[in-house]
């Protein structure tokens, strides 16, 4: 069996059972696009770290598919990923003694820039949309530090006013040309989140608009300027081009989920609440995620140690 034969193998009837369909369309891109052409040729048994090796090198200096450059670090990291999972699966059906992909060294991937905005720059963006197509997706991010799909996909039956709170309970995605709803990846994606003052007045007064100038079926709380439920890739389009209407700097929407969690950790609350909030599955990923984009941490910590031991050491 040749590399690209187990590769296709894994992908039809491992992978697509396991994984979301955006993820396993982007498993088949990597794989048909860069693997199979690449490396695939090579018999699976012979395959060893060096040939990995050197399809890394391949991949960083003439990897694109108009063979005019070579990809990214972090894309030739991806690559590694998704190749030592698939041979992880050989090694346990004994296809392979040993992993090559685990052996071989991958690039290091380049530090992702991350946006994150402080609470006078959320509200200049809030101020800015408001009116416009992504006003109300944008308020819902920053409260809340939901996801993209999870925000598109939110229905009204989700949100409990009596006790301003909102249940995520499932996702959009967008997948080879349509749409789909799924459930959260994980059980802790399941969660509530209770609302802040001013999201739930948003979301009261839009709801009372809404009744009546729009009759949705699908009874969605963020509706595409056609009335209907907007496609992800099509709202962060539109979410850009807000931005440059506006004159504020580039940002991804989804550094607004970066920018909810930092302000909870600036403001002291427990690292395990802002993991439940965002659907982490846990706090520790929250905490590498995050801690290094808050400074300030450290000089708070460095000052409450002073202010504990000022004037009970000797000499001082």
């Amino acid at each position: 069996m040749t590399l690209r034969e187990f590769l296709r193998w894994w992908l039809k009837d491992l992978a697509r059972h396991r994984v979301s369909g955006r993820t396993y369309q982007r498993y088949e891109q990597i794989i048909e696009d860069h693997l199979v052409p690449g490396i695939g040729s090579v018999e699976l048994e012979e395959l060893t770290p060096q040939d990995v090796q050197s399809y890394y090198s391949y991949a960083l200096e003439r990897g694109r598919l108009d063979r005019r450059g070579g990809l990214s670090p972090s894309t030739v990291h991806h690559h590694h990923r998704v190749l030592r999972c698939a041979l992880k699966t050989a090694v346990r059906f004994q296809k392979i003694r040993v992993n090559p992909a685990r052996l071989a060294q991958p690039p290091r991937r380049a530090s992702a820039r991350v946006c994150v905005l402080d609470e006078e720059q959320q509200a200049d963006l809030i101020n800015a949309m408001r009116g416009g197509p992504c006003y109300l997706p944008v308020v819902i991010a920053i409260g809340t530090g939901m996801r993209r799909g999870e925000i598109l996909a939110l229905s009204w039956d989700a949100i409990d006013f009596d006790e301003s709170l909102l249940r995520v309970v499932r996702t959009v995605e967008q997948t080879s040309g349509r749409l789909c709803f799924r459930e959260p990846k994980t059980q802790r994606g399941r969660r509530r989140i209770d609302l802040p003052g001013y999201l739930t007045k948003v979301l009261l007064q839009t709801l009372r608009f809404r009744r009546g100038r729009y009759s949705s079926d699908n009874d969605l709380v963020c509706l595409s300027p056609k009335g209907g439920l907007w496609w992800p890739d099509s709202f962060s389009a539109m979410f850009r081009q807000q931005l440059v209407i506006h004159g504020l700097p580039h940002m991804r929407f989804h550094d607004l989920r970066h920018s909810h969690a930092s302000q909870l950790m600036r403001h002291g609350v427990h690292p395990k609440v802002v993991s439940e909030r965002l659907g982490h599955a846990t706090a520790s990923f929250t905490l590498d995620t995050y801690s290094h984009h808050l400074p300030s941490m450290q000089e708070e910590a460095a000052s409450k140690l002073d202010e504990a031991l000022s004037g009970l050491l000797e000499g001082e």
